[in-house]
């Protein structure tokens, strides 16, 4: 009742204010009012710099649209590539090609090799044609494309495939195609009827089908008549086309004309390629790649007169066949000797670096306190027991180790990183584990292509047909068995498995990645840190491109290439391929010659049913350059530092594989070709990425040995077939088994003189379970024969 007349007092607030505020009564008046002037000003002044920065960024955006559509347009841009690619192969794509060439050259151009300059479109445009059926060339072709334009006919019906207007090549392209990265896109769509209402109808059905097979920005155009290709060229002279980033980070040249000159040496010969520079300048230093040829050096590089000006006169349109021969050469780049990178591709090895004519001091400092931990090593000995007597005494540990060393039938087990003690590499008395792999053969080597390599010529249809058809079988088998493999009866098994080893645990076991490597890894190169290299690489190749030096020659010049060192016979092929073939030479960023191990994220390709097995030979197409490698395929586990290697390349998810080849910065897409035969066209077996370069990569081959309980009493079992004799039996004691459905255990002791053995697990075993042992060995994939495909 009396509560409303309570006196209510203002809460004291100064916990929440700052110690600014609580020592403002004690600050006069008039700083008060500077500090307030202050802090409008400082608000003032950021907000200008915000407005004057957000303006500056504007106009920067506006000056680099500008500057593209400048070089779009003027006379110092590079030709533009249109390759059209019929997506059925009853499309007619000479008439529409002719009819480009005449609409763009009906006024005042200059025609070249497929190359149009038209000052009506104030534009240069190259025309190709992709050959349809002729995959290598339509990959070549999409490589170097700046728009792609997909020609379907609206009177084509291919029932093979989901789309009515796309058949199996062009399904098999397109998806070649979105691996590689597409460049700007456009689709025409040819043969529509003359009726309009028919014709829009017509048209929209056959977008529709189409939208889906291509990116949100494409747009469809009717290509009948040369009005509706006007229409098209008016908007594509405008249009700001995208390029993949992979090609934006290294220059390239699409070859014109190739031409060879041979010197006194008829092995080799130097290698001319003319045509317009195009992404990033080209340095005279610099390695060269031409496609399928391989790496070279450039003896000269000519700047030569652009023979298809655009701001061309009619009275310079008509230009004599000796005037288009012979270009006149604006200026000449040669290389310096000093600053000319060097065409290394393998490191040689010392054989004589391995050898230790003398231990170090520290070796032998190492040594002296080894000897003494083993005089303080305790040692039970029966009292009153003088020094001298006990020299005399065996210790107990020292027969078992001398019994060990005899009989040699003990396996070390790798434990985890828990505090046990690491493996070294199994040892038998009688012969080493490299020498029993090749004296005994190993079975694992079944991926090896080099016990099955024969004559091409002496294999009939049959024998061919029966080698595919185990390669099925054994496909088949990896799939629904992986892994598993029977021990020989005829060889002891701890000879046939002498490399490898048992892990305590995959995950955390630890594995050291320079032990044991083979003969191969001296030939190779490998970074301390490859990313901080890439990086820098990637930098100084920028950097390279805008300062504009003297030994580089700039992007859109008309130039021609002296390639030096290229065999004849390479060049006698090319000269042959560029007939149907674009003919490329990109330049390589540092350290891209040398040789190194690869490793590609891939996945098998659809429409490829034949199985890949470990260490075939396939060519590898990463961004412009080609590889022949044999790789070994492993699945990738994220939370350890070891990956399990696969027999064969299945279906349906990614796996990793592993080339001996140069090196290359990623990012760059990659397409596997394989070829079924000798004069066989090559098909695509697989697409996917540049992973990384590291030669410490290790990839764990596993064989699991099996066995079946022939007699369980609970937690006990006596087990047979995995081992037919009983010193084997005890060489594998100390690896862990288990089963597949869920239990461990290990081996307690041999069972008689067959390999029997009694085992002891964890939880009651079944009489229809199996018991599984794994064994591990590193791998490494095979050195290929030649490294290019053109070297063959």
């Amino acid at each position: 009742m009396g509560g409303s007349r309570v006196q209510v007092n203002k809460p004291h607030k100064s916990r929440f204010s700052s110690k600014s505020s609580r020592n403002l009564h004690k600050t006069s008046v008039k700083d008060r009012i500077a500090i307030a002037k202050t802090e409008r000003n400082v608000g003032k002044g950021a907000r200008a710099a915000r407005i004057q920065r957000n303006k500056m960024i504007r106009d920067q955006k506006r000056a680099a649209v500008l500057k593209e559509k400048r070089e779009l347009s003027g006379s110092r841009s590079t030709p533009r590539v249109i390759v059209l690619f019929a997506l059925c192969a009853s499309v007619d794509l000479e008439s529409l090609a002719g009819d480009f060439l005449s609409l763009l050259s009906k006024d005042t151009c200059v025609v070249l090799s497929g190359t149009v300059a038209s000052s009506e479109y104030r534009t240069r445009i190259t025309v190709l044609k992709a050959p349809h059926g002729d995959l290598p060339s339509c990959m070549e072709m999409a490589k170097v494309a700046d728009l792609m334009v997909f020609v379907a006919s609206a009177k084509s019906l291919c029932e093979e495939t989901d789309s009515y207007y796309i058949d199996s090549f062009g399904n098999q392209c397109l998806s070649v195609f979105r691996s590689l990265g597409l460049p700007s896109t456009a689709v025409f769509i040819c043969d529509l009827p003359p009726d309009l209402k028919q014709r829009n109808e017509l048209k929209k059905m056959c977008t529709s089908s189409l939208a889906s097979e291509f990116p949100e920005d494409c747009k469809f155009y009717p290509a009948d008549t040369k009005d509706e290709l006007h229409k098209f060229l008016w908007l594509f002279k405008e249009q700001r086309l995208k390029v993949p980033h992979w090609r934006t980070q290294r220059s390239y040249l699409l070859a014109q004309k190739v031409d060879a000159v041979y010197d006194g040496n008829s092995e080799k010969c130097t290698l001319l390629l003319t045509g317009y520079l195009r992404s990033r300048s080209l340095s005279v230093n610099q390695l060269v790649h031409v496609s399928a040829a391989g790496d070279f050096q450039l003896a000269k590089i000519e700047v030569l007169k652009d023979p298809c000006p655009l701001n061309s006169r009619k009275n310079q349109d008509l230009m004599d066949a000796d005037e288009m021969h012979d270009m006149e050469v604006i200026g000449s780049l040669v290389p310096d000797p000093q600053n000319q990178e060097g065409l290394v591709v393998e490191n040689i090895p010392d054989p004589l670096a391995g050898e230790q004519t003398w231990p170090t001091e520290a070796e032998i400092a190492e040594a002296d306190e080894d000897q003494k931990k083993k005089k303080i090593k305790k040692r039970s000995l029966p009292r009153g027991t003088s020094e001298y007597q006990a020299v005399w005494i065996v210790d107990d540990s020292d027969e078992e180790s001398d019994s060990d060393i005899e009989n040699d039938d003990g396996m070390v087990l790798d434990e985890g990183e828990d505090g046990f003690p690491g493996q070294e590499e199994n040892k038998y008395s009688e012969i080493d584990g490299d020498e029993a792999s090749l004296r005994f053969g190993d079975s694992e080597e079944e991926t090896d292509n080099d016990s099955v390599m024969m004559e091409v010529d002496n294999l009939t249809r049959e024998k061919i047909q029966d080698e595919l058809k185990e390669l099925k079988e054994a496909h088949a088998a990896d799939e629904e068995f992986p892994d598993e493999v029977d021990t020989p009866l005829d060889v002891p098994a701890r000879k046939r498995f002498a490399k490898y080893r048992g892990l305590k645990s995959f995950r955390t076991s630890s594995w050291d990645p320079k032990e044991s490597l083979p003969q191969d890894y001296a030939r190779i190169f490998e970074f301390d840190n490859f990313k901080r290299t890439q990086k820098h690489v990637l930098a100084k190749a920028l950097e390279l491109d805008q300062e504009n030096q003297e030994d580089c020659v700039p992007v859109g010049s008309y130039a021609r290439l002296h390639i030096m060192g290229v065999p004849s016979a390479v060049a006698s092929k090319l000269s042959l391929l560029a007939k149907t073939i674009p003919v490329t030479a990109c330049g390589l960023l540092k350290h891209e010659s040398k040789v190194s191990v690869l490793h590609f994220s891939v996945k098998k390709h659809e429409t490829y049913d034949a199985p890949i097995k470990s260490k075939e030979e396939l060519i590898f197409h990463v961004g412009f350059r080609q590889f022949v490698g044999r790789p070994i395929f492993s699945s990738e586990f994220i939370n350890t530092d070891k990956n399990k290697m696969e027999r064969f390349l299945h279906a349906g998810r990614f796996s990793v594989a592993s080339i001996y080849a140069p090196i290359s910065f990623p990012p760059l897409p990659l397409i596997i070709l394989k070829r079924a035969g000798e004069d066989a066209a090559p098909a695509v077996a697989a697409v996917g990425s540049l992973k990384t370069v590291d030669p410490d990569r290790i990839i764990l081959k596993r064989v699991i040995l099996t066995g079946y309980p022939q007699r369980v009493s609970k937690r006990k079992a006596s087990v047979r077939h995995m081992f037919y004799n009983p010193e084997d039996v005890r060489w594998f004691k100390p690896v862990e088994l288990y089963t597949k459905r869920g239990l461990r255990g290990r081996i307690k002791e041999p069972v008689g003189t067959h390999g029997t053995m009694k085992c002891l697990l964890n939880g009651v075993l079944e009489q229809r379970d199996t018991v599984c042992m794994n064994l591990y060995k590193r791998a490494y994939p095979k050195w290929p024969t030649h490294y290019f495909p053109l070297s063959e």
